[in-house]
């Protein structure tokens, strides 16, 4: 070691014989000045420069939490204190760089292939100080590389990735335990890779690639491959990687053929199964009454689906236990996660309902479900608490959970549980080996039933830091995986996740009369954000609500709306399936009529850029129909919004076919006849374009059937059929 330091110093004493330090491949040329500020990245092949320009930014950086160094410390505030590299030298394949006021050296390798370069922080070396004793000290963060990339017409925050049609620069964390940032600043990006002392200062890394846009998916392919991350690249370029899901809810052996039946008649080629179908509980997954043979009974079910010519997923949570689980009850593991400890600051007997403690509760959960402490092997539910001396916890239940209540010594240490949001659910501290422990058991589930998605939901459930544990957790399941999944979705991504989570998060379902502003708000955002950083995203969960009392229900031209805009982003969407929901909804076949026919058209390719780019916008209302010739036809319309005297049960969409004005309508709910002021000669009735349908006529005018979706033609101009269709009457069955 004290051969290394002495190298090291005499190296940085040798005057330099170059003023730029310049790290190239084929494709990038990156320059840097002796004193530690990188001043050019350009693209080979366009000969483009990438950094923003008249900007000086220090390309190396390290943090302490305080000034550590006793004459630094006495000389400087304490508080947060960033060290700027000032210097920097190149020895072949290492760089070396010294900072203003530390006294330590970064060892940073370089990696320099085809399709990137790598930097990787090796170590640091601390000089000889020459005044006083050195005493050794310690760095909390570090910055390896930062660059203030010049902004294009994207940016994917998620994969950290600037490009446009010409170029694409990313700055890409090798492996979990690098920390990637950005900064925005007013016309560039500060592109950071660094690395935290509590998750793992040195060994870690992140590779710089410039590329042709329309091959920086391969260089990162080939950075995957070379530091054996998950195959994030490969599993978006599969063609399966397009296919929408039926996700089943209350899925037994007995039921699934007709979940099945619905979701062909959706033209789904997934079905995904939620573990809460089959399992008591998360964390042990005890089996359900309704699988009484167990992993027999889960592989039918999967088998089934095969056997129907559609991929088998699996929707799980894996990250926390439920709370009647073994890991909770009626012994709690000492592995779940405690968000603040407490100090006894009196000895309890098992009959205490205070419990007075040295710390201040100020702050920490009152809600319902979550006010539990864990006391060694007791959970406790306090009721509130005080936030002046003596501090105390009122109103506890001993024993809760059914855990066993007993007696502890004054200074006996305990903590808050982590309980989730809902909260049904005990998140697991990532320090420990729990998480492996579930994984493992996950992943024997996932290989004997065969599943070949993953939905890794709640990802968010992890204790801090949230960018190093969300991944963490995601890749201690997925390595546990074989086969991998050919694609996975998640609730919750860092950037690491990107290589784990290749398609894009769905969301929780919305009511029926907010699906439409939902898609606006929230998926079309997604969409793009995702599309930024490469990626589809899941347009769903969209819950099947059949139409009552309080709800007009799921409908058709939400069906269509959410579909259509799939398209327009190139991306899946998902329903969830439930049965007693499908059958009792009158319109089902018509809401799955419109999901198979968009998917289908989907698949085959049949829709243009410029298509793609209307189906996009916000507040746009699509039909996508089967002409007399078998062919796909899309049009735009729009809804006829005061059809009968706004009679709240019939729905209308106009729009312009063939020089004709056409209206495809329904009941919302059952069957009506609609009376409308017009001549039969000024009407034509379809069941779908090229079928005809008989049209009953009255004294004064034409009464059609209204039930399930069927269309009008008209050689009437749209307004015109449109005021028709507003003197229009109901007549109710």
């Amino acid at each position: 070691m004290r051969i290394w330091i002495f190298a090291i110093i005499l190296f940085f004493r040798l005057p330099f014989a170059y003023s730029q330090i310049v790290i190239e491949n084929p494709e990038l040329r990156l320059t840097m000045d002796v004193h530690g500020y990188a001043s050019s990245l350009i693209d080979k092949a366009s000969g483009q420069e990438c950094l923003a320009e008249g900007v000086k930014l220090p390309a190396f950086s390290v943090m302490q939490y305080r000034p550590y160094d006793n004459e630094t410390m006495l000389t400087y505030v304490t508080r947060p204190t960033t060290f700027y590299a000032d210097t920097i030298s190149r020895k072949g394949d290492t760089l070396f760089v010294g900072f203003a006021r530390l006294d330590y050296i970064a060892v940073i390798s370089l990696k320099i292939e085809r399709d990137y370069v790598g930097f990787r922080l090796e170590r640091f070396v601390q000089k000889q100080k020459e005044l006083g004793v050195k005493l050794e000290t310690r760095i909390d963060e570090t910055t390896f590389l930062q660059l203030p990339v010049r902004n294009r017409q994207h940016f994917g925050e998620w994969l950290n990735v600037c490009w446009d049609g010409t170029v694409a620069i990313n700055l890409l964390g090798t492996d979990v335990h690098t920390r990637i940032d950005d900064i925005p600043e007013k016309g560039y990006h500060i592109m950071r890779a660094g690395s935290v002392r509590e998750v793992q200062l040195t060994h870690v890394g992140a590779a710089l690639i410039v590329a042709p846009s329309q091959r920086i998916l391969d260089r990162v392919d080939a950075v995957e491959r070379d530091f054996h991350l998950p195959r994030g690249v490969q599993s978006r370029r599969q063609k399966n990687y397009q296919y929408s899901y039926y996700e089943c809810r209350h899925v037994t052996p007995k039921n699934i053929d007709e979940h099945i039946h619905y979701a062909r008649m959706g033209g789904f080629k997934m079905m995904v199964i939620y573990y809460t179908d089959f399992a008591k509980s998360m964390g042990h997954f005890p089996w359900r009454k309704e699988y009484p043979k167990g992993m027999a009974d889960l592989k039918y079910v999967t088998r089934k689906i095969k056997e129907a010519g559609m991929i088998p997923g699996l929707h799980i949570h894996y990250n926390k236990a439920q709370i009647n689980d073994p890991y909770v009850t009626p012994v709690p593991d000492p592995r779940l996660n405690l968000r603040k400890m407490f100090t006894l600051s009196e000895a309890i007997d098992d009959t205490n309902t205070v419990i007075k403690v040295e710390e201040s509760p100020r702050d920490i959960t009152l809600q319902d479900g979550r006010r539990l402490l864990k006391i060694g092997k007791e959970i406790v539910e306090y009721a509130g608490y005080t936030t002046k001396r003596p501090y105390q916890f009122t109103g506890c239940i001993r024993g809760f959970l059914n855990t066993r209540p007993s007696n502890y010594e004054k200074g006996f240490k305990f903590g808050l549980l982590d309980v989730d949001n809902w909260p049904i659910f005990i998140r697991f501290d990532q320090r420990t080996s729990i998480q492996d422990e579930v994984a493992d058991r996950i992943a024997k589930i996932v290989k004997e039933a065969g599943f070949r998605f993953i939905y890794f939901d709640g990802a968010e459930d992890v204790n801090r830091p949230f960018w190093f544990n969300v991944p963490l957790a995601q890749k201690r399941l997925y390595d546990k995986l074989e086969p991998k999944p050919l694609f996975s979705e998640g609730a919750c991504k860092t950037h690491f996740s990107w290589h784990i989570l290749s398609r894009g998060n769905a969301f929780d379902t919305f009511k029926p009369k907010e699906i439409k502003r939902a898609v606006n708000r929230w998926y079309l955002l997604a969409a793009k954000y995702n599309a930024d950083n490469f990626t589809a995203v899941n347009f769903g969960w969209i819950g099947y609500t059949p139409p009552g009392e309080e709800t007009i229900g799921l409908q058709p031209d939400m069906v269509e709306y959410i579909a259509a805009h799939a398209v327009g982003w190139d991306s899946p969407w998902s329903l969830i399936g439930e049965l007693a929901k499908l059958k009792s909804h009158p319109r089902t076949p018509d809401n799955l009529e419109i999901s198979k026919r968009w998917e289908n058209a989907r698949l085959a390719g049949f829709f243009t850029k410029e298509q793609k780019e209307q189906l996009r916008k916000a507040n746009k209302e699509f039909i996508l129909l089967i002409n007399e010739k078998g062919k796909y036809e899309l049009h735009s319309c729009r809804q006829v919004k005061n059809l009968a005297g706004h009679n709240p049960h019939i729905r209308a969409f106009l729009f312009q076919r063939n020089k004709k004005s056409w209206v495809v309508y329904w009941h919302t709910c059952g069957e009506a006849g609609l009376k409308i002021p017009v001549q039969g000669s000024h009407i034509t009735l379809f069941k779908r374009p090229g079928v005809k349908l008989k049209i009953s006529k009255v004294k004064d005018g034409i009464v059609l059937p209204v039930g399930c979706r069927r269309f009008i033609a008209s050689d009437l101009p749209e307004e015109k059929l449109e005021k028709l269709l507003s003197q229009a009457t109901v007549i109710e069955d």
